[in-house]
């Protein structure tokens, strides 16, 4: 390994240990790594440690790597959560709007509900969604009050709700109730707790996917773009609302660098990874002046994202963008 760096392209700092030079350079999205041989500019060396000597599917399984590790870093933190204990709201009512269905059936703040349509629930997350699967029907609740248990009926008011993220709508039922903000914690045995961890990373590696789809469709504003002022913000606000929430944030923000490296843009992993491709199909490697061409399109696109990015973030602060 020729180079190890934090961020892209011009370099800021750099030391050399060993064969390797460490390097700080100045985009901060993410870093790379050189290896030798790996410049199509540089004579080949055919020996074992030119990456360029390397067969095609080797090479794509070594770019390939940096992403993938940074899946398997979330899947590591997801289990580890589910290990410890995810939060869960209790089926336990905190507010209640006026004029609801839910004020209409005597529901009360504080109230608990502990039972729809004969079904017992103990958490929030069971409880809406039986009330938005089902929109304008009389539904039975049984509700603990104090030492007390009753029953009610309740029938959630139709109303149609916009997905932004998969561009559709749906219709769901309401009642009119906002949760306590009081929690159980569930803790999972390592076999159940490594499919979770799989689980919510697949989860959000498509949620990201199709986030990045529908900014280049505006279907989601552009301006929602972050750069690192906003992750910093964010983080000391995950950070104040304790370890769990920072735990998660960094497991959201593994999901995205892999996600974002993955796309066929020039300079990024991805953009590798076609390049083999095409490599593989017609059996040669694409001609150094066009990979030239798209790694100054790739840079400019990458520096515009970053200006951009640090725009939006400055609007945020100063010009009250939301």
């Amino acid at each position: 390994m020729e180079r190890f760096s934090l961020g892209f392209p011009p370099k800021l700092w750099g030391k050399k240990w060993g064969d390797t030079e460490y390097a700080i350079s100045a985009i901060p999205f993410g870093g790379y790594v050189k290896l030798s041989g790996q410049d199509p500019k540089e004579e080949v060396v055919d020996d074992a440690k030119s990456f360029s000597a390397k067969p095609v599917l080797i090479r794509m399984q070594v770019v390939v790597a940096g992403p993938l590790f940074n899946l398997l870093c979330a899947v590591l933190i997801f289990t580890v959560v589910h290990l410890s204990g995810v939060p869960s709201l209790i089926s336990k009512v905190g507010e209640v709007k006026a004029g609801s269905p839910a004020i209409k059936a005597g529901l009360k703040q504080g109230d608990r509900i502990v039972a729809i349509e004969g079904e017992r629930v103990a958490e929030w997350d069971q409880l809406t969604k039986f009330i938005h699967n089902n929109p304008g029907k009389r539904l039975h609740l049984v509700i603990q009050r104090g030492s007390k248990e009753f029953s009610v009926q309740v029938t959630p008011e139709a109303q149609t709700v916009e997905d932004p993220i998969r561009g559709r709508k749906t219709q769901i039922g309401l009642i009119g109730i906002a949760p306590a903000e009081e929690y159980i914690y569930k803790r999972y045995n390592p076999i159940v707790a490594l499919y979770k961890g799989f689980e919510k990373t697949w989860q959000v590696t498509e949620f990201t996917f199709i986030s990045i789809l529908r900014i280049f469709q505006k279907v989601i504003p552009a301006h929602s773009i972050g750069g690192p002022i906003m992750i910093l913000q964010m983080a000391g606000q995950q950070a104040q609302q304790g370890a769990l929430n920072l735990v998660f944030f960094v497991a959201l923000l593994s999901v995205n660098l892999a996600v974002l490296n993955l796309l066929p843009v020039p300079l990024l992993d991805g953009w590798h990874l076609f390049l083999l491709s095409i490599e593989g199909l017609i059996g040669r490697p694409i001609s150094l002046g066009k990979q030239e061409i798209a790694q100054r399109v790739g840079l400019l696109l990458l520096i515009s994202l970053m200006l951009f990015a640090f725009y939006n973030d400055l609007m945020r602060i100063f010009g009250g963008l939301k």
